[in-house]
């Protein structure tokens, strides 16, 4: 183990090992770390609230870089304007930039310390939005609007108007974020960022622990030529912010859970949540007590409380949970009492569900008019020198505004997607190139104890569980960065078997066990690829993804996306599933859809038939994930996980061999390329297929070859992005196309292939074989409802005939 830097928790045990006494991470510790551990503030778990502040109603995140101070102003702070002065700040530009329901009060964030507390303290009253407290300036309405807040102030009015120029989304969507503060924008979804900040935060820690600098040696989080490995100073902590209402979602449920849950087994992981509570959800209340009950009673998660319309109390309070969190490497919740002015956005009328009573005394606890009569009773300013000064601010950001209003908008729908997913497939290439020469050179002792001696490529024949368990391990040595983690994929090596050996090999920090919570996995692998990390989440079966997709589409496929490249996580997401397992059914273990996945923008999915496909593809994932930042699903039939035959019982032919380090590039399989067989004359009908029915397609082919009709079996490999040119090629050459889609027939597939062929003037014969519109029953019934090869030998027949 590393030394453990200064402030830190000498008794906290290294992410990167277990826990002496939590064997696996995945296990609860029976000698867990006392969880009413003493604060230096003196209060415990429970949260006694500090003296002087109320129960916290809500809030905002800080941030500040390695190197920097926390005097340069954050995005988030400066972009509220005050509502009780129509004159201030464009206002009707913003309606909902101070509802803590809104988008723009979540965000996530590292928060790396430069000096711990104090220089927090001293930097923090610089950052005050108006004054320094002493010095030869002059009166307050004398002195300048500092250039940092004018240009914050224009960056957040361009995210309002959409502007081209605005500096992370480029127009794409209402967020805030700033690269060079470690502010990670968010999207509008409710807490969908919170498990992606906990797993940010159990990677740093990693990270941490694994360098004694934390410095990022693995993936680059920018992309990119000029992107290069940043650095995480050791002690920083990782600060996410959410509504009052937020706190009941399944997505904060999860990430407070897993937060404490990890904390439970010993493990660390320096997170601030920062609950914004002012009581409302849009127009529903949070019941008076219940979001600090909630709080309070999340396990291993220590809890503070202020009043966010006191300045000083907050900011105490705040300063205090922040080094807590940065001292002992502990997950903390600072539950921030708030107040919400005007409604939640534009179109909402709050007079219509709260009385002109309740909105006076919100008015009345403004948090602007709070710090305005602390300036005047400390004697820094009169009240007429901070009317003086708000009017002259107001006057000078509406000019902002009304500067940003002609800006350019994005104009093409080139323009618009070219951040989404950035495809560089000879970089991608030469990555697995750079990797093989690694391997068959200066890593090839390593590789070949790592294997123990029986290097895969000298096994013989692989399954395609075997195939990807040597790819992943090859990828475990090449990529320091790399993690394996799911349910069951650690101890028990996976249900399947495919992760079987690996933990042993590379230890429990690289390849463990997780909750069983598939939000919290995905999660995980967000935070941890954002940290400069490569991770591989499993997903234990594709039913189970559905409970959280919304990783997938509203957080992993959006990053790069809304942060035009300068944030983004890598991930390949590996995912058990399809039909025809034999013996083992129901649809939650032979799920056959897909379509949540095909849908969403940039997202990279294949799916490896046979064992030979299997590794090469993996290494591509893994390449473009490095490389470009891709987000991948690598989506593995279970029945032919074990398949070891193609046309009879002992032939063999659904084997193959490991390919060698040396053959690794002239295996590469690029990102979007399909595989052709052919089969007798090859001349007669085209059958495009993927998975499963790519083994039932070549059967069939072998019928009609004896039929005397030669096929082209076309295994697409990639479901997105579909390999359009390879298919209207192979469509072409016969001009008869039967699509067999082993998914179901809405929503299919073969609805994409058939949609690529006629955009592309496809004028042949074609037609569909498809699953029924059904769940997946048990048993025998399943064959009602699956593509056979009878219904595929048939449907050729028919096109033959036209």
């Amino acid at each position: 183990m590393e030394p453990t830097p200064a402030g830190s928790n000498p008794a906290a045990p290294d992410l990167a090992e277990p826990n002496p006494a939590a064997p696996d991470l995945a296990e609860p510790s029976p000698a867990a770390p006392d969880l009413a551990e003493p604060s230096p503030a003196g209060s415990d778990l429970a949260g006694a609230s500090p003296a002087g502040s109320d129960p916290a109603r809500a809030g905002s995140a800080e941030v500040s870089p390695a190197g920097s101070d926390l005097a340069e102003p954050s995005t988030a702070d400066l972009a509220r304007p005050d509502p009780a002065g129509p004159d201030l700040a464009a206002s009707d530009l913003v309606p909902n930039a101070r509802s803590a329901d809104g988008p723009g009060a979540a965000g996530t964030a590292a928060l790396p310390g430069d000096g711990g507390p104090e220089r927090f303290a001293a930097t923090a009253r610089e950052a005050d939005g108006t004054e320094r407290t002493a010095g030869p300036a002059g009166p307050v309405a004398d002195r300048p609007l500092a250039p940092g807040y004018a240009d914050a102030a224009r960056d957040v009015l361009r995210g309002m108007v959409a502007s081209a120029r605005e500096p992370i989304a480029g127009g794409r969507h209402k967020v805030f974020g700033r690269s060079d503060l470690a502010v990670v924008p968010t999207t509008s979804t409710i807490a969908s960022h919170l498990p992606r900040a906990v797993g940010m935060g159990l990677a740093v820690e990693r990270l941490r622990r694994l360098d004694g600098t934390g410095r990022r040696t693995g993936v680059r989080v920018g992309s990119g030529g000029g992107a290069s490995p940043a650095s995480w100073p050791p002690d920083a902590i990782v600060v996410c912010s959410f509504g009052d209402a937020s706190v009941n979602h399944a997505s904060a449920t999860a990430a407070l859970n897993t937060a404490g849950w990890y904390d439970h087994t010993g493990l660390r992981i320096p997170v601030l949540f920062v609950c914004e509570d002012n009581g409302l959800g849009i127009s529903v209340r949070s019941p008076r007590g219940w979001v600090e009950a909630t709080l309070r009673s999340k396990p291993g998660i220590r809890y503070f409380a202020a009043d966010g319309s006191d300045l000083l109390g907050a900011y105490a309070v705040a300063a205090e949970a922040a080094a807590w969190v940065r001292r002992h490497r502990r997950p903390a919740v600072l539950h921030l009492s708030t107040v919400r002015l005007m409604g939640h956005a534009g179109a909402d009328v709050e007079t219509a569900y709260r009385s002109a009573a309740e909105i006076g005394a919100d008015l009345d606890r403004d948090p602007l008019l709070a710090t305005a009569r602390l300036l005047v009773g400390a004697g820094v300013a009169t009240g007429a020198d901070l009317l003086a000064r708000y009017d002259e601010i107001g006057w000078r950001v509406r000019r902002i505004a009304e500067e940003v209003l002609d800006e350019p908008k994005l104009a093409d729908p080139a323009e618009v997607v070219a951040p989404l997913a950035p495809r560089r497939p000879v970089r991608v290439a030469r990555a697995v190139a750079d990797a093989a020469a690694r391997a068959a050179g200066p890593g090839a002792a390593a590789r070949a104890e790592a294997f123990g001696g029986k290097l895969p490529e000298l096994a013989g024949p692989l399954t395609l569980a075997q195939s990807i368990n040597a790819a992943l391990a090859d990828g475990l040595l090449d990529h320091p960065q790399m993690a394996v983690f799911g349910e069951d994929v650690g101890a028990k090596g996976g249900v399947y078997g495919v992760t079987k050996g690996l933990r042993e090999r590379f230890g429990a920090a690289r390849v463990f066990d997780t909750l069983l919570d598939e939000t919290s996995i995905l999660g995980l692998g967000l935070g941890a690829g954002l940290a400069g990390m490569l991770p591989v989440p499993e997903i234990q079966y594709l039913a189970y993804l559905h409970n959280a997709e919304d990783q997938l589409r509203g957080e992993a496929a959006t990053m790069q996306f809304f942060s035009r490249g300068a944030f983004r996580n890598p991930m390949v997401v590996r995912v058990a599933g399809l039909a025809y397992q034999e013996g083992f059914g129901g649809h939650f273990h032979n799920d056959n859809s897909v379509a949540v996945l095909r849908d969403i923008p940039g997202l990279v999915v294949a799916v490896p038939a046979r064992p030979d496909d299997a590794a090469p593809m993996l290494r591509t994932c893994l390449a473009s994930a490095a490389v470009d930042g891709s987000v991948c699903v690598f989506l593995e039939p279970i029945a032919l996980y074990h398949t070891r035959d193609l046309h009879s019982g002992g032939d063999g032919e659904w084997l193959a061999e490991y390919a060698e380090p040396g053959a690794w590039s002239s295996a590469h399989v690029p990102v979007g390329r399909a595989r052709v067989y052919g089969v007798g004359s090859a001349e007669d009908i085209t059958i495009i297929t993927f998975g499963n029915g790519v083994r039932l397609s070549l059967r069939a082919a072998a019928a009609l070859a004896d039929e005397g009709v030669g096929t082209r079996v076309v295994d697409l490999r990639w479901l997105a992005p579909l390999p359009v040119a390879d298919l209207i090629r192979e469509a072409t050459a016969t001009g008869r196309v039967l699509v067999v889609d082993e998914t179901r027939r809405s929503g299919g597939v073969g609805e994409g292939v058939i949609a690529a062929l006629v955009d592309a003037g496809y004028v042949g014969a074609a037609r569909r074989v498809a699953a029924v519109d059904s769940f997946v029953p048990l048993g025998p019934a399943a064959r009602q409802v699956l593509v056979s090869e009878d219904a595929i030998t048939q449907g050729a027949r028919t096109l033959l005939a036209r």
